[in-house]
């Protein structure tokens, strides 16, 4: 990965991590990340380390510029999450462009918590326009708030996209890292309120082959939704759905507006092949989709804005 560190800003408005700017060449490959993650995530095991000083995060920010789409992947990408074909990206496939810069983000030397096993609490895209094949966007991505969990740390990695100047998307993806403690914080476990399964309104049937068909269109190939012997390591039965496959299957369902803040909280992961029902509806001016199949599994609101 080449780049370097100098004061360029992100389009549109100033950088939010608070520590170097790195512009990079290129985008990051995903797969050299992902195996350079495994390398530091088995060294981190290996020291049996899981204290985490809160000010353990460098503020560096990522930044790539000029990112264009393929447009046969994003046909691709749509087709498989059931998003309408058209020239216009769908706020899931934006974080796909980001995705790469996170993941190099995430494995660089001082990152406090290991790649491999983090857990996807949650993401949030507020887009204020759609992004349109053929523009050229550029992207941000830092991490902020550590956060003491009750089951370990979490940490918020965050992503802004621009086009020409002009911030278009922001993504918010909270991830867990389960055994590690933060110095000088405790959580209490969250009460949750009790969950009844209402009545769906539909189905999704996700068949065995689903994690490698999004890893195909996604690049995130993340062993635990790819290979059975990999997803039993970290103690799932089978591979588990990409959250972001259902979170983005689910603003499908939704209808996505022009700008719109979308919130996606995955209460639990999902093993293939599973038949999911769903349940679509609204709460005021917010559209809702809940998904389940022996418990409550992805919770998606939809707030249009404007």
């Amino acid at each position: 990965m080449s780049g370097a560190a100098h004061g360029a800003s992100h389009p549109g408005r100033a950088v939010h991590g608070d520590g170097p700017v790195i512009e990079l060449g290129s985008v990051p490959s995903l797969g050299a990340s992902q195996r350079r993650g495994l390398a530091g995530s088995a060294a981190a095991a290996a020291t049996r380390r899981r204290d985490v000083a809160a000010d353990a995060l460098d503020g560096t920010t990522l930044l790539a510029q000029g990112l264009t789409t393929d447009p046969d992947r994003l046909t691709a990408y749509q087709h498989l999450v059931g998003a309408p074909a058209q020239d216009r990206l769908p706020a899931g496939f934006v974080h796909v462009l980001a995705f790469p810069l996170a993941n190099a983000l995430m494995v660089r030397d001082g990152f406090p918590l290991p790649l491999l096993g983090l857990v996807h609490l949650a993401n949030e895209v507020t887009q204020q326009r759609p992004v349109v094949l053929g523009e050229e966007v550029d992207v941000a991505v830092h991490a902020e708030r550590l956060t003491a969990h009750h089951r370990g740390v979490s940490v918020d990695v965050v992503a802004e996209v621009g086009v020409a100047g002009e911030p278009v998307w922001r993504g918010v993806s909270t991830y867990l890292a389960k055994g590690y403690r933060l110095d000088g914080a405790t959580a209490d476990r969250a009460e949750r309120p009790e969950w009844h399964a209402p009545q769906p309104t539909g189905a999704w049937r996700l068949e065995a082959d689903l994690g490698r068909r999004y890893a195909a269109v996604s690049g995130d190939r993340n062993p635990i939704h790819t290979s059975t012997l990999a997803a039993k390591a970290f103690g799932f039965p089978r591979t588990i759905a990409h959250g972001m496959y259902t979170a983005a299957r689910a603003l499908a369902h939704l209808d996505e507006p022009d700008a719109f803040t979308w919130r996606a909280e995955f209460a639990a992961p999902i093993v293939l092949p599973s038949t999911v029902s769903v349940r679509a509806g609204t709460d005021g001016p917010a559209r809702v989709l809940d998904a389940w199949a022996k418990r409550h599994q992805l919770h998606v609101t939809v707030t249009p804005r404007g």
